[in-house]
């Protein structure tokens, strides 16, 4: 088998169906399997799955037991030759993994791949390609100044190295994952996707952005950003420093000094915010009439077209996509064009039972059930 996608699911059964739709779309020409590990969500997430796709594999843990052994469990039982990490709260576009698959095919180098990933308003996410968070990059960066931070020599549309991935979409060897010892399950959660960036350079492999793809990643739909994650964010931290930059004493009390006046004040950490906008104009892209009959009352809804796509520019209101009218590929194209308006953004998977979407990368999304 070429892939295994493999998703750990908490606590986001929404954005899990609406994920796993676009990846069974990206995944129909290739040799390849979905994995599903679910961290003890203890909600409907794993059956609406078999409810709607049956075929995914599940793997449900007795246990919330964090990224890195969840991860961890699911890819032990992985048949492909290549496995990539996702987040539930992703969407992929139908050509995601046939690009990522023949570029990575040609690195003999390869460490892992990432892509270009969006918020859910159609905005870059930087974090998408960054350099060695160093102490003094990391100390910067927690100061407001992020210039070294992000790998800002390419620019989101190229191709190239980068050092530190993140792990909403990490596309690798399984074999060479496992020689440079994986996701270290010492952390929970955070920091793991850094660890494992910075494990296959030193084992001198090259990691890789690639530029001309773009994914939708919601972006915190299973944290809540209370105390326990800030102390598992610093927490994180702390470790990566104490296993790869131990290199003198005077170092260590600069960077543990440094992450417990951050984590006092909340430096580097984005706060929650509230959805500004509430609207009742909406429009939806189908052809389908049964789907404008689903629409909640509260919202006034007019079916459109792609060709009459160009007259919402200037309006105000919701672009609901419907994911069997259009494909991934277009809906992700869409919300990347769209990103400078005042519209705000909805997908109905093609399970039809909701839409959802997120319209800062700051706040969790909005999941409305039919």
């Amino acid at each position: 088998m070429e892939l295994s996608v493999i998703i750990l699911n908490y606590k986001v059964p929404a954005h899990l169906l609406l994920c796993v739709d676009s990846v069974v779309k990206a995944i129909a020409e290739i040799d390849a399997e979905i994995i599903v590990a679910d961290n003890h969500s203890q909600d409907e997430s794993l059956a609406l799955l078999s409810q709607f796709f049956p075929d995914v594999k599940q793997i449900p843990i007795p246990e919330n037991l964090g990224f890195s052994k969840g991860n961890n469990r699911a890819i032990q039982q992985a048949k492909g030759k290549y496995i990539c990490l996702l987040n539930p709260d992703t969407v992929v576009a139908e050509n995601t993994f046939i690009e990522a698959l023949q570029f990575v095919k040609k690195k003999k180098d390869l460490g892992a791949l990432g892509v270009q990933l969006l918020d859910g308003s159609g905005h870059f996410l930087p974090e998408s390609k960054r350099n060695i968070p160093t102490p003094k990059v990391a100390i910067t960066k927690l100061l407001g100044r992020d210039q070294s931070y992000y790998a800002n020599q390419l620019s989101k549309d190229e191709t190239g190295e980068v050092s530190i991935l993140v792990g909403a979409f990490m596309l690798m060897l399984k074999d060479r994952y496992h020689q440079v010892g994986g996701l270290d399950e010492a952390y929970f959660m955070y920091g793991e996707d850094i660890d494992l960036s910075y494990q296959f350079l030193q084992h001198n492999f090259k990691n890789y952005y690639l530029g001309n793809v773009s994914c939708l990643h919601f972006k915190g739909e299973s944290t809540v950003k209370d105390n326990a994650f800030r102390q598992r964010f610093f927490g994180a931290m702390q470790l990566f420093y104490k296993k790869h930059f131990k290199s003198n004493w005077l170092t260590a009390f600069v960077v543990n000094l440094g992450l417990q006046l951050a984590q006092s004040f909340n430096l580097g950490v984005a706060a929650s915010t509230e959805t500004k906008f509430r609207f009742q104009d909406a429009w939806l892209l189908s052809d389908n009439q049964q789907v404008l009959k689903k629409i909640p009352n509260q919202f006034n809804v007019q079916l459109v077209s792609k060709a009459e796509l160009l007259q919402l520019k200037d309006k105000k209101g919701y672009l609901l996509f419907d994911a069997t009218y259009l494909s991934y590929t277009e809906i992700i194209q869409m919300i990347s064009h769209f990103s400078t308006s005042n519209l705000q953004f909805r997908i109905i998977p093609r399970t039809h039972n909701l839409m959802l979407g997120s319209d800062t990368s700051t706040q969790k999304g909005e999941v409305t059930y039919f």
